[in-house]
Order: structure tokens, then sequence, then C-alpha cells
């Protein structure tokens, strides 16, 4: 399979995160693609799976990603399916082991997802939260090897 991983990052921390989950379906033996929103404002995109992903800025999403899911359906993107991840302060190093329903509705990627289903786009209900510890970082501990995880998990859950 052919995926695509997308992604906006104001301190790095998103960057990283796009690199773990590429890293994780690259070892799986698919072919991916890594895009930055701020290096590609507009970019080509062919590929049968994409991973986007955003900063969580004041509980939103980066204008660059909104702008992005705006325009997925004009590049052909409407069955394709789009999972979405986030970076955001405060999000607790347990996550796993704790009820979502607060942290569900505070990351940039639901707001993706939502957006994105709004527009008519095949966004899974599955999104990827990753924790920062400060204003500007780092990623938690266990930050990449989550992201590495959902990509893992995610991908055999699409290909079956």
């Amino acid at each position: 399979m052919k995926c695509i991983v997308v992604y906006d990052s104001v301190y790095g921390n998103t960057k990283q995160v796009a690199e773990a989950i590429a890293d994780q379906i690259k070892a799986d033996g698919n072919e991916i693609a890594l895009v930055s929103l701020r290096e590609n404002t507009k970019p080509v995109l062919n590929g049968d799976i994409m991973f986007l992903g955003s900063p969580t800025r004041v509980f939103k999403m980066t204008p660059a990603a909104k702008n992005f899911v705006k325009g997925l359906k004009t590049q052909g993107w409407k069955d394709q399916p789009i999972v979405m991840f986030d970076t955001m302060m405060g999000v607790p190093e347990d996550m796993a082991e704790r009820s979502m329903d607060k942290w569900a509705v505070k990351g940039a990627a639901p707001k993706l997802r939502d957006l994105a289903k709004s527009e008519g786009l095949n966004a899974q209900n599955a999104v990827l939260h990753i924790g920062v510890t400060g204003l500007k970082g780092p990623l938690t501990v266990t930050g990449k090897e989550e992201a590495r995880q959902f990509a893992q998990q995610t991908m055999a859950s699409l290909k079956k």
C-alpha cells in the first residue's frame, strides 16, 4: 500500500510523531511519502491511505491543516481512508488507561476528523493524541512508541 503522512508542525513535535508513524509504516513493508505543510503548501497526493496531523493550538488545528482538509476532495481523496493525529500539551501520561471523554474533544485531531467528514471525506473515527510536556515540548517519553503502535494497528485494521 502507498501511504502518505501529512503534517503541520510549529515546534517540531508533530513532525516527530509524523516521522514515527512513517517509519513504522515503512518498516511494515508499505510505500511511504512524508509531507510537511510548512514546506509544501499544495502537495500532489497519490496514495491509498493518509495520516494527517496538526499540533493543537488553543484547542484547535492549525490554519494550514484546516485549509489542507478543505482542499482534499478536489485532489481525489473522497474515498480513501484518512486518519488524524495531533500533539497537545497536558495529555496525561497514562492516557491509554484513562477515559478519553475529556480529551477526545480538546485536540486538533477530532476537529480535523469532523471537518473532513463534513467535507464528505472518509475520515476514520479513531484519532491519535500524543502529549508534549511543555508549551514547546518535548514529546512525552512514550510519544514516539505510541505513534508507532497506533500506525501499526491502524494499518492492520485498514487492510482487512
